[in-house]
């Protein structure tokens, strides 16, 4: 046995222990869909409260439930039946669907404790002349329509702390339209149905379930036959749709992918043996991909997955060289030997091209650079020390070489569409210049997955469960649960006099749930011992038509309330002011966090001012939703662009140091940059606003399309070289836009975007590689090439 097939079989026997190695980490792989892997990682609290809300809040466990499709009195019966059999099943923590079954409790809280709750509980509140106001008030109300329901708490709430409560916390927002105790549309072709998941936004298995639940529960209610349909939306509906949908055109555009490259390198090569080899480097690259993702970040995110068919596109094209160049009587070794350091070279400028993502602050966008150079590194290894050895000995391909002359024939005519090419790009750069900053999204919605349709279905919903404008949010934040809701009640005095003077219609807070201790204690303080408090009492009658004993509940509910225990966030354990009080008082890092939805916003200038210079507003943040979220887009477009500006250099330089002349690398950049500008032309002609995935597509047209001037620009030592070198280069473009551009058609922002920009952009970098590449002199010797 010769030296060069024991290394041989030594390679070999190393590529199968590392597949051994990479399957065991892949088996073991976790996959995720959580697109917050898509948000960025944020430089402040603020935004960082804005992507973790986005992730693990009480929002993000929210799903907005309809019936429709029959008759009112039907879809009223069917909302009972539903939220019947969804209550108590562990998957769900709460059902909300207007039924005194939750507002009981909730009344009940508010009741019990209206003397910790009402800010109206002060020590001039119990005084004889506070007492002898409230009991006249009383009077006007009783004449009043409101007259029945005060009646019955009168006795044993003079000072009428439960109407303030009411008023304020279960009166805030313009809630949902009823019929018979049930919450329906405004047009009443719905019932509508309000669900907290029991798990974490993130956990997509768990949401899941949750959604089979519901239509399972629905099913049954419905019986076998009826009109009626479950409608549902918001964040886990979304979450599951997308990861459905990122499963989906993942599967479609490996299968489509694979099988088009797979029929296109059978239809040159006209073996099965060559079409399982081309394959090889690729699957190989594919799975050690696959596993250094799972090193790296512990998990896989499907998106990532969905990326490795443009793995396939470009790592295919190793194989395609070495076999397309490889000719009769020339073994397959000297054939690298021929080609690897320009190849070498092509492969580094990719890396280059997606080694700049793993500096990205999108997580995900991150696990793609990983995967992809990963990839491209193991594909090349797999093809310079692997592919030979399994080669068939005398191997050579004889119909790429006879598709060569023709391709060749077109490659010698191209230059003379230099001047077309020279105005192309002139009128991109008018066109771009033209647009100007407007090609550029700006806003976060723009990466959103979610279907313009499945959008409006849930403004509806919110609309008709009457949910608040959330438009504007006051932030404040402590150490502790106690400290930050002290910071929120002193929010309330500037906050309720902006409201009378209309800059806000209204506010939300925490502490109208679930007051500050301190807040509590200096209530039950202001409560008058029982004989004070009688005394007080006694004297307030005087002159009115109340009997004496009238109060004796009065007497009794004020005691307790002095010596009863302070509430906590468990004393609101089965009511449904728990979904309000964990949506507007969350744990963030290290300390708590107060968000205080602001309704009505009519000045948000003035607002802003009137905030800044109040003293009780010091440390409290305003936040407009949607300015501060498309700022933070903006901040990572522009993060993206410095990234891809940075491997652009990166790849010149690179270039620059391999080739040693001028002249080649400006006849290696030039197509590459007329690629880049002609097609952001082209996205943006056909509608599309660019995002930061387009602008990662436009560096890896960099970054592949190098691949392209460099072979193009290789010298070759004999004209039949020459031409297996452009059929090798136009088989392989073929497959990597083929591999690109099957992503282009998913629905997904981040495959599409990088997916249509990368297929376009490769197949013009190759167009204009022809077009501006020097005239060959073949006789040079065997062996010359860029290294």
């Amino acid at each position: 046995m010769t030296a060069a097939a024991r290394r041989g079989r030594w390679n070999i026997a190393l590529w199968l222990a590392g597949l051994v190695v990479c399957g065991l980490l892949v088996a073991r792989t976790s996959v995720t869909a959580d697109l917050s892997a898509f948000l960025p990682r944020s430089p402040s609290a603020t935004q960082q409260l804005l992507v973790d809300q986005l992730r693990d809040g009480v929002v993000s466990r929210l799903i907005l439930v309809a019936v429709e499709g029959e008759a009112p009195d039907r879809l009223t019966g069917l909302s009972r039946a539903l939220a019947a059999r969804l209550r108590g099943n562990p998957l769900v923590a709460a059902v909300e669907n207007g039924e005194r079954t939750g507002r009981s409790a909730d009344g009940a809280y508010l009741w019990t404790n209206r003397y910790l709750l009402s800010p109206g509980v002060t020590p001039d509140r119990f005084t004889v002349e506070g007492l002898h106001a409230a009991l006249q008030n009383d009077l006007r109300l009783l004449q009043s329509p409101a007259g029945m329901a005060l009646k019955q708490a009168l006795p044993a709430d003079p000072t009428a702390e439960i109407l303030r409560l009411t008023d304020r916390m279960l009166g805030d927002t313009a809630g949902p339209a009823s019929r018979d105790g049930v919450w329906v549309s405004a047009d009443g072709a719905r019932a509508l149905l309000l669900v907290q998941t029991a798990a974490p936004g993130f956990d997509m298995d768990a949401q899941q379930k949750t959604l089979e639940l519901i239509q399972g529960a629905f099913d049954e209610a419905r019986g076998a036959a009826g009109p009626a349909r479950l409608v549902m939306t918001g964040p886990a509906v979304f979450s599951v749709q997308t990861r459905d949908r990122i499963e989906a055109d993942a599967t479609r555009s490996s299968i489509v992918a694979t099988a088009l490259v797979a029929g296109i390198l059978l239809l040159v090569y006209r073996s099965l043996r060559v079409l399982a080899l081309s394959l090889l480097p690729a699957a190989t690259g594919t799975l050690a991909g696959i596993a250094a993702v799972e090193l790296g970040f512990g998990t896989v995110h499907g998106i990532t997955l969905g990326f490795g068919v443009t793995l396939l596109g470009e790592s295919v094209d190793y194989a395609i060289y070495l076999f397309t160049q490889t000719q009769p009587g020339s073994p397959a070794h000297r054939t690298l030997r021929r080609i690897w350091p320009t190849v070498l070279l092509g492969m580094a400028t990719s890396v280059v091209g997606f080694g700049t993502m793993l500096f990205s602050s999108f997580s995900g966008l991150a696990q793609l650079g990983l995967f992809s150079l990963t990839g491209l590194v193991v594909a090349l290894a797999v093809t310079r020390w692997v592919l030979p050895s399994l080669l068939p000995d005398g191997y050579a391909t004889e119909r790429p070489a006879r598709l060569a002359p023709v391709l060749t024939a077109l490659t010698r005519g191209a230059p003379a569409l230099r001047l077309p090419l020279a105005a192309a790009t002139l009128l991109s750069l008018a066109w771009l210049a033209y647009q100007g900053p407007a090609i550029w999204s700006a806003e976060l919605s723009s990466l959103s997955p979610v279907a313009e349709a499945d959008q409006r279905l849930d403004e509806a919903l919110r609309r008709d469960l009457g949910a608040p404008d959330a438009g504007h949010l006051l932030v404040t934040g402590a150490a502790t649960v106690e400290e930050a809701l002290a910071a929120a009640e002193r929010l309330a005095a500037p906050l309720e006099a902006m409201t009378s003077d209309r800059l806000i219609a209204g506010y939300e807070s925490p502490a109208h749930t679930l007051p500050s201790q301190a807040a509590q204690r200096a209530r039950q303080a202001a409560l008058p011992t029982p004989d004070r408090l009688r005394a007080s009492l006694t004297e307030a009658l005087q002159g009115l038509p109340f009997r004496p004993d009238a109060f004796a509940p009065f007497l009794a509910d004020s005691e307790k309330a002095r010596t009863m225990p302070l509430l906590t966030p468990a004393s609101l354990d089965g009511t449904s002011l728990k979904l309000k009080v964990d949506s507007l008082l969350v744990h963030s890092g290290t300390g708590w966090t107060a968000m205080l939805p602001l309704r009505g916003v009519t000045d948000p200038k003035a607002l802003a001012a009137r905030l800044a210079g109040d003293p009780a507003a010091q440390g409290a943040t305003l936040l407009n939703l949607k300015e501060e979220s498309d700022s933070l887009y903006r901040t990572y477009r522009q993060e993206a662009l410095t990234l891809a500006l940075l491997g652009a250099v990166a790849i010149t330089l690179l270039l620059a140091l391999a080739l040693r002349s001028v002249r080649s690398l400006v006849a290696a950049v030039m197509p590459l940059a007329a690629a880049v500008v002609v097609t952001m032309a082209l996205v943006t002609a056909l509608g599309q606003t660019l995002t930061i995935f387009h602008l990662v597509g436009l560096l890896l047209v960099v970054g592949v399309g190098s691949n392209y001037s460099l072979l193009f620009e290789r010298p070759e030592p004999s004209p039949a070289l020459r031409e297996r070198t452009v059929a090798s280069v136009v088989i392989a473009n073929l497959c990597t836009v083929i591999g690109f551009g099957t992503l282009a058609l998913s629905s997904i922002p981040v495959l599409h975007g990088i997916g249509m920009t990368v297929a376009i952009g490769a197949f013009l970098c190759i167009a204009f590689a022809a077009v501006l590449g020097r005239p060959q002199q073949p006789a040079e010797p065997e062996g010359a090439g860029h290294g």
